[in-house]
């Protein structure tokens, strides 16, 4: 039998660099810890922003910590839409010349030049794990996931490894209603 593991969905998030949390929270704002992620070290805040573009607003998007390199905001490809943006589709921190937008805290505007993406879905795992399914880093897999009346096979599926995660795959919240994903779902490794 094939490995299963959990298929988490990703919901639109943003993650923000110190400098530019204490403009949109203040001098001295630190990440308030709200629930542990599944990957270890990941925890979404009780911190929330506007995301701002040309087209509308998305209201108290969450916060992920902790504070990253560069800010950036993941969302849905219908959520860039709805926003007015391009959002390529890259792996995460991969922002170069990607889509731009603001971001309006309590205390402050910060305007991104580039940052907004639609994360490419992924698979994280530690090496053990990678080596259990036959798989390197940067590996492209199809996944298939089995639901009660919408089962599919995800292609270009990015494996991501690194012996500080555990295994999990992340789809955005478009990917999720297309598999009409409801509670713990699961997925597999497939060959095409």
């Amino acid at each position: 039998m094939a490995k299963k593991f959990i298929v988490e969905t990703s919901a639109r998030h943003v993650h923000v660099t110190k400098e530019d949390l204490e403009i949109l929270f203040g001098k001295g704002a630190q990440l308030h810890n709200k629930k542990e992620l599944s990957q270890p070290g990941q925890y979404a805040t009780e911190e929330r922003v506007d995301v701002v573009g040309p087209k509308k607003t998305i209201t108290g998007v969450s916060i992920l910590g902790p504070e990253r390199s560069a800010t950036q905001v993941e969302v849905s490809l219908t959520d860039a839409r709805t926003l007015g943006v391009a959002a390529p589709v890259r792996e995460s921190g991969d922002v170069k010349g990607s889509g731009a937008c603001k971001l309006v805290g309590p205390c402050g505007e910060v305007e991104l030049k580039e940052g907004v993406i639609a994360a490419k879905r992924h698979i994280h795992m530690e090496p053990a794990d990678a080596e259990e399914l036959g798989i390197k880093d940067k590996d492209v897999v199809a996944v298939k996931i089995e639901t009660a009346d919408r089962s599919l096979v995800f292609g270009d599926v990015v494996a991501r490894v690194n012996p500080s995660y555990r295994l999990a795959m992340h789809i955005d919240t478009d990917e999720s209603n297309a598999v009409g994903a409801s509670g713990a779902i699961y997925g597999e490794i497939v060959k095409l």
